[in-house]
């Protein structure tokens, strides 16, 4: 297996944040059965981070606001995995950090992105797509009539 790239691994990291904890439990339920024990480096824990902006997209930062995160780190299979999802749910962390140390062994990687990340991505995308066109549906356009003095 040729080594595991940054972008690869944000796109897996990504896509484990975004599932929702159920979903993610669920799709992982398989190869976290066969799995022998794991050391928590980092037992999962909630705090707040703050979320930068910038005007037009270009200009200056400023401070937008904060967001609660919860991070986890554990030790599996000889590799590291480490997690960072949004809001206070621990369990969600655990198992984003239990995956990406899955997805890092070359002995699961393989069957992981194809059982795991594969569907849980297309599942994302129709997600998005769902809410992206019910936004297009109620999109209204404003025009103004020029008159004729």
């Amino acid at each position: 297996m040729p080594p595991i790239t940054i972008p690869q691994r944000q796109h897996w990291m990504r896509i484990l944040a975004l599932t929702p904890p159920e979903r993610l439990a669920e799709a992982l339920a398989p190869a976290l059965s066969a799995q022998p024990d794991h050391h928590w480096l980092r037992r999962p824990e909630t705090g707040l981070v703050m979320l930068r902006g910038r005007a037009g997209g270009t200009g200056a930062q400023f401070n937008l606001g904060e967001a609660s995160v919860t991070r986890a780190s554990v030790s599996l299979a000889g590799q590291v995995g480490h997690a960072w999802v949004r809001g206070s749910d621990a369990r969600h962390a655990e198992l984003a950090a239990l995956a990406d140390a899955l997805l890092q062994c070359p002995a699961h990687h393989a069957d992981l992105m194809a059982g795991v990340i594969a569907p849980l991505t297309a599942e994302l995308t129709e997600r998005r797509d769902i809410v992206s066109r019910a936004a297009a549906a109620s999109k209204v356009e404003f025009f103004t009539m020029v008159r004729g003095e």
